[in-house]
């Protein structure tokens, strides 16, 4: 189990860093492509959360579920919308309105903790439960590109040299491997704590899904957008079913 979610942890790595490459090295990449990633990973998301996840915490440690589910909310909320000034997903289209040094570091450290706690996700969730671990694997998966392509166009729209743009967005993928090893080598935990510790991955999960991508998806300029919400819950359906099958 370890190697396996040592190398899903690498895997959703390298796509936040394959993501930034496509930035920097191309400067330009279809925006609808970037809009539907977005919409099927956003729809995934919230459909994990909403009809596994949320249901499983509160199963395991009952009411204080609902609590942890919404400190975990609170905290993500807390490190991208508030103690960062300006934090979205999505290309930095609006290149004549350069980000301010200040702003793109801050928001590097927002997507910096968000990537850590993607990182925590995969591995929490596959030693909690193998069939909903691979499910949040997909999910998070789904939206590391866009997270690679957001960090190095924020960096590159502030006036960050190549080299630096790619380090810094090196470091933001790292930072889910890093959430990877941090579960992997904390000491034993008991089942409650298993529980505590995935309710709260449940808030941070459905605040990236309905606070980060739902409201760029809505925004976007790609119509057909909203409607691929759905597909990215149908998505979650099928490969829910799969794997339930397959499994047990």
């Amino acid at each position: 189990m370890t190697i396996l979610i040592l190398i899903l942890g690498l895997t959703a790595t390298i796509a936040e860093i394959i993501g930034a490459l496509i930035i920097i090295l191309t400067k330009k990449w279809p925006q609808k492509f970037q809009d539907y990633t977005l919409a099927i990973g956003a729809g995934f998301i919230i459909a994990l959360v909403l009809t596994n996840l949320i249901p499983e915490s509160v199963k395991s440690i009952g009411e204080a579920g609902a609590i942890l589910i919404m400190l975990g909310y609170a905290t993500l909320h807390l490190f991208e919308h508030t103690l960062v000034p300006h934090l979205h997903f999505g290309e930095e289209t609006h290149a004549e309105h350069l980000v301010s040094t200040t702003a793109s570091y801050s928001i590097f450290f927002g997507l910096f903790v968000h990537a850590f706690f993607d990182g925590m996700a995969i591995a929490i969730g596959l030693k909690y439960n193998y069939t909903i671990g691979l499910l949040l694997f997909m999910g998070i998966f789904l939206h590391k590109f866009p997270e690679g392509m957001t960090v190095a166009s924020v960096l590159s729209a502030s006036g960050k040299k190549v080299i630096t743009s790619l380090i810094l967005t090196s470091l933001v993928g790292l930072a889910t491997f890093a959430g990877v090893l941090s579960a992997l080598i904390a000491p034993l935990i008991s089942p409650k704590l298993t529980g505590y510790l995935f309710a709260f991955i449940s808030g941070v999960g459905l605040y990236v899904g309905t606070t980060d991508l739902v409201p760029e998806i809505n925004n976007s300029k790609t119509k057909l957008a909203p409607i691929v919400v759905f597909i990215g819950m149908l998505l979650f359906y099928i490969a829910s079913d799969f794997l339930h099958k397959t499994i047990h």
